[in-house]
């Protein structure tokens, strides 16, 4: 599976990555910014997602309507997303659409109208979002246990903002905003599909060639401090929504490929540990699982589920237990060929679709700085041993290391 991506720097510092995949009919492209919620102020919590909204709402070129058809009247699909440390705007279309998605994504990009009257109705439609997340403690309890565990750091607060937050924001709070962080040397445009390199950079050269070159680094702050024990969170609802877990390593850490192993031998799928003694053998939940947020500042490993609140203290002591398996015994060595199996399984099959394949090319270029080929991700896996395992574990899962979030129907402090 020998690698085909190209890569071209335009002179703005635009980044242009392209996999061309001649053997389908599609390309799935996203422009993306490096920027998202760990590059606000406390003052600006939420602003990045409000902008991701705001820029499907008009252009000095489309109305919302316009930019929808533009993609969606041809077959294809468009959508956005924010996390902590990117934001992408991406589309799946027809190999002969792609010129015409390049100029839709790059109007959205560089000449959203962000009008007044449309930021109000937003901001509502916003705030309505954060009142259904509160709503939803499955949902909602992974942000309280991010906030638990890393306190006032950019990475604890909520990527959605607050209700304060959001009604605070105006056309010029967002326009400034815009005009730091979407910059020329924070975005990078990646494609995969069926797909000529050159015409897709001279398109982007067409459609992002003038954006402002400037590259701003995010506002300086040490690693997050984590808070240990627990926090329990008083509300009328049937079952205890919990997440349990402690730090892991930074993104950027050639141990986050045991760290990656370690999740899918504890919950990463229903053959896993949790799964199977929590679930299976005690019928204590419906769903259990694990997974790690690496980011470059911190990590975290964390497991989540829900369950009954008279089970919650037996749930408990059950993980702990798993726990303690994996820091204190070896992992018998067909259990870890399986799940080393299975990540590569997943890895591999995840390149048949063109968008999972641009996600990968576009977070190993903007994270790494390079293209990293499947191949050397599944040496790394395969090379990780039960005794890495274990020293992972021991260094971040022990008991006096944890912190238990959990939303229930616990008695009033």
């Amino acid at each position: 599976m020998p690698t085909t991506v190209h890569k071209f720097t335009l002179s703005n510092g635009v980044r242009v990555v392209c996999e061309p995949v001649t053997h389908i009919q599609s390309v799935a492209i996203g422009v993306w910014c490096q920027n998202g919620s760990r590059m606000e102020s406390e003052t600006e919590g939420g602003i990045s997602h409000l902008i991701e909204h705001m820029l499907f709402k008009g252009t000095k070129n489309r109305t919302a309507e316009q930019i929808a058809q533009s993609i969606e009247g041809r077959g294809g699909h468009l959508n956005a997303f924010t996390d902590r440390e990117l934001t992408c705007y991406y589309a799946r279309v027809l190999s002969d659409d792609l010129d015409n998605a390049v100029e839709t994504l790059s109007d959205m990009y560089v000449n959203s109208l962000i009008d007044p009257a449309e930021l109000e109705l937003e901001k509502g439609v916003v705030q309505e979002e954060i009142r259904k997340y509160e709503d939803s403690p499955e949902d909602h309890i992974h942000d309280l246990h991010a906030r638990k565990r890393w306190g006032g750091h950019p990475l604890g607060r909520p990527i959605i903002g607050t209700h304060e937050s959001v009604g605070s924001f105006t056309h010029d709070i967002l326009n400034g905003f815009i005009s730091r962080r979407y910059t020329g040397g924070k975005t990078l445009v990646c494609a995969a599909g069926n797909l000529d390199p050159e015409a897709l950079r001279s398109s982007v050269e067409k459609n992002l060639g003038s954006l402002n070159g400037a590259s701003e680094d995010p506002p300086a702050a040490a690693k997050p401090a984590s808070k240990t024990g627990e926090n329990l969170i008083p509300k009328d609802v049937e079952q205890v929504h919990f997440c349990i877990g402690g730090d892991s390593v930074v993104i950027t850490d050639e141990r986050r490929f045991t760290v990656s192993v370690l999740d899918a031998i504890l919950g990463g799928s229903m053959s896993s540990r949790l799964f199977q003694e929590v679930r299976e053998k005690r019928g204590l939940v419906y769903a259990i699982g694990s997974y790690t947020a690496l980011y470059k500042e911190a990590g975290a490993f964390t497991i989540y589920g829900g369950t009954n609140p008279k089970k919650f203290d037996e749930l408990r002591r059950v993980v702990s237990a798993e726990l303690a398996k994996v820091r204190n015994d070896e992992i018998p060595a067909d259990e870890l060929e399986r799940a080393k199996k299975m990540m590569a399984g997943n890895a591999v099959l995840s390149l048949e679709g063109m968008s999972a394949r641009m996600h990968r090319i576009a977070r190993n270029e903007m994270v790494h700085g390079r293209e990293i080929p499947i191949e050397e991700t599944l040496e790394k896996i395969d090379a990780v041993t039960t005794a890495e395992i274990k020293e992972m574990a021991c260094e971040f899962l022990a008991e006096e290391q944890l912190t238990t979030t959990a939303i229930g129907p616990f008695k009033q402090n």
